[in-house]
């Protein structure tokens, strides 16, 4: 028999319940999601499971990088006891945020973790003598395929949702409201294609003594690490250029470029000289795509002049995975040159880079 998957609960939508809607405590709602999966495994077989106890339980709106680094520690510390299949419960607003952070954290391991949720809670909120599922919801559908995925134990980082899954890099929610709330593709690079099917021993441990090592930096980094997204919009091109030049005073921090289309920019000289002026001062500066699919390519002048002055393409990544990576360079590097280089390095996969002409 395989080893049991490891269920962590987060919070979300998932766990809630009544009118109006609410969390429910832990105390109260993990008993009753954990009666429920017995019952089912006494009656289908379904995979063994076991809790990993998780003191972080709040809605993922409210997640912040100290947040996604807890869920990093906690994965990492249950991976270095010997677990390697993992599914985690979170709330969609942040999900695949959050599963893109833990793909590019996870890289080089043999771990399989799957992250899901649910747009509508686990339990019937019409019943109010018992806890019941609601048969309309897709919380236990998403769960059930969730636990069979990690069961399976491939390795890498996936969110599930809907009845289909996707490398947690490629994965970006598109509806607010509808069951299929979200999306992704399999044409996946790094982190994806960086998981190995099975380490020895002795490699698994080279890996967790490397990442504990790195641990308190990270997790001191995390603190002051800032994220900023600058969406483009029908203005004067003085408006970015101002909005750029208020970062110049901040710690070195990551930026993303929300250009239209294929990821084209309005041009100005102060505008151009501004990007120099960033770069000089620490930051990275991606470029990505207001649309949700298709990224962001150097066809057009009216965004290829901007990878003149120190912007990286986002390429296809979705705003979510180029927020994670932003987010592990900071944590994870200590020097904005290394930082650069790890991007340029990570992206150099087919299909995901634009080469400066």
């Amino acid at each position: 028999m395989s080893d049991p998957v490891q269920l962590i609960y987060a919070g979300g939508t998932f766990g809630s319940y009544g009118k109006p809607l609410a969390p429910l405590s832990a105390d109260v709602f993990l008993p009753t999601l954990q009666k429920l999966l017995t019952e089912q495994s006494n009656t289908t077989g379904s995979p063994a499971i076991s809790w990993l106890d998780n003191t972080l339980i709040k809605d993922s709106s409210q997640l912040k990088p100290v947040d996604f680094v807890h869920f990093y520690q906690l994965l990492l510390n249950a991976y270095g006891q010997g677990d390697r299949r993992f599914v985690l419960i979170s709330g969609t607003d942040t999900l695949s945020y959050l599963g893109a952070f833990l793909a590019e954290a996870f890289a080089g391991s043999d771990i399989c973790i799957v992250v899901t949720g649910s747009m509508r809670p686990l339990l019937d909120s019409e019943v109010i003598h018992y806890y019941d599922i609601d048969a309309h919801s897709d919380a236990w559908g998403n769960l059930n395929d969730s636990l069979k995925l990690a069961a399976a134990g491939e390795s890498g980082v996936k969110i599930n949702f809907g009845g289909e899954s996707w490398p947690a890099q490629t994965v970006q929610k598109i509806h607010s409201h509808d069951l299929m709330a979200f999306t992704g593709h399999s044409r996946a690079a790094y982190p994806a294609n960086s998981y190995i099917k099975n380490l020895s021993d002795t490699r698994r441990q080279h890996w967790l003594d490397d990442q504990q090592d790195l641990l308190p930096n990270i997790k001191a980094s995390a603190e002051q690490a800032k994220i900023h997204a600058l969406y483009c919009l029908p203005n004067d091109v003085q408006v970015l250029n101002d909005q750029l030049q208020a970062l110049l005073s901040q710690p070195p921090c990551g930026i993303i470029l929300l250009g239209f289309g294929a990821g084209n920019i309005s041009y100005s000289a102060a505008l151009a000289k501004t990007l120099d002026l960033v770069h000089e001062h620490g930051h990275i500066v991606i470029s990505a795509s207001q649309c949700p699919f298709g990224g962001v390519s150097d066809s057009y002048a009216a965004g290829s002049w901007q990878y003149d002055y120190h912007v990286i393409a986002g390429g296809r990544l979705t705003i979510p995975a180029i927020y994670a990576r932003l987010l592990w360079l900071l944590l994870r590097y200590d020097s904005p040159a290394r930082r650069r280089q790890r991007w340029l390095n990570n992206v150099s996969q087919p299909g995901t880079s634009i080469k400066k002409r």
